[in-house]
């Protein structure tokens, strides 16, 4: 029976990636974006989402590192004095660069860099760095993490996400010998503990508590293509996710913290 359920979970990670690319290409192909993005993207309410717009100021200038395809950097930019994003990879910075021009956001300027390098910025340049789901795709993390703390200002906060490996979803995987990662590109995943551990390492340390982000269900791809489908229902499916995951956190997908400088 062990290896028909092990089938079983691997056709079920197989069917929910699949789900998760659809969902991505659905909401090109329904117009609901020009571009292809993930539909959490489209949530423009999605204040919970946006978790870190609370921590900027109107005066800040905000580094976000790996910015992908700009989602978080031009939110930003819409109730800070600057933003400015990076990422290695090119075809993300166009879609981040023709998606800024869209929306005709001017304060807002995108960089190609790696962020296992040298960071083409002076010290304490910023005020705030995001650096959302990045850290795990890295391996050289204690260099991404230093070069942070280098070009944040001494009072400034660095607005971090990061996922959580010790959901019961990713154990049970791990339990069976299957890929309990949330993607395979992941060199790394984190308890709350080995997270703290890491980024106490390279000279942060955390303000408040950890936060939960959402419900870590194996059926998240399956949510997903409802989002590339009609965005009302995956707005009410995120909302269960979110209120599941206040009761039972240890079950959240993946951590949310403040860090600053170490004093």
């Amino acid at each position: 029976m062990a290896i028909f359920y092990k089938i079983f979970l691997k056709g079920f990670i197989w069917f929910n990636a699949k789900c998760k690319g659809l969902s991505i290409r659905l909401v090109k192909w329904s117009r609901k974006s020009s571009e292809y993005i993930h539909p959490k993207h489209l949530l423009e309410e999605n204040t919970e989402h946006h978790w870190y717009l609370k921590y900027i100021g109107s005066n800040d200038t905000v580094l976000d590192v790996g910015c992908g395809n700009g989602v978080h950097t031009m939110k930003a930019a819409q109730v800070c004095k600057k933003a400015v994003g990076f990422d290695f990879d090119k075809w993300q910075l166009r879609i981040a660069e023709k998606l800024a021009a869209e929306k005709s956001i001017n304060n807002i300027e995108f960089y190609h860099a790696s962020a296992e390098a040298k960071f083409p910025f002076e010290d304490r340049q910023f005020d705030n760095v995001l650096f959302l789901d990045c850290l795990e795709h890295l391996n050289k993390r204690d260099i991404a993490l230093q070069e942070i703390r280098r070009v944040l200002k001494d009072k400034g906060l660095l607005l971090l996400s990061a996922p959580n490996r010790d959901t019961s979803w990713k154990r049970r995987l791990k339990k069976v010998g299957l890929p309990y990662y949330s993607d395979p590109d992941h060199k790394i995943e984190y308890t709350e503990k080995e997270l703290k551990e890491e980024l106490m390492k390279n000279g942060f340390e955390i303000e408040g508590e950890m936060m939960p982000v959402v419900h870590d269900t194996p059926f998240a791809g399956l949510i997903d293509l409802v989002g590339g489908i009609s965005l009302t229902a995956y707005k009410y499916l995120n909302l269960w996710k979110r209120n599941f995951v206040k009761r039972f956190p240890e079950e959240s997908i993946g951590f949310r913290a403040v860090f600053r400088k170490k004093r």
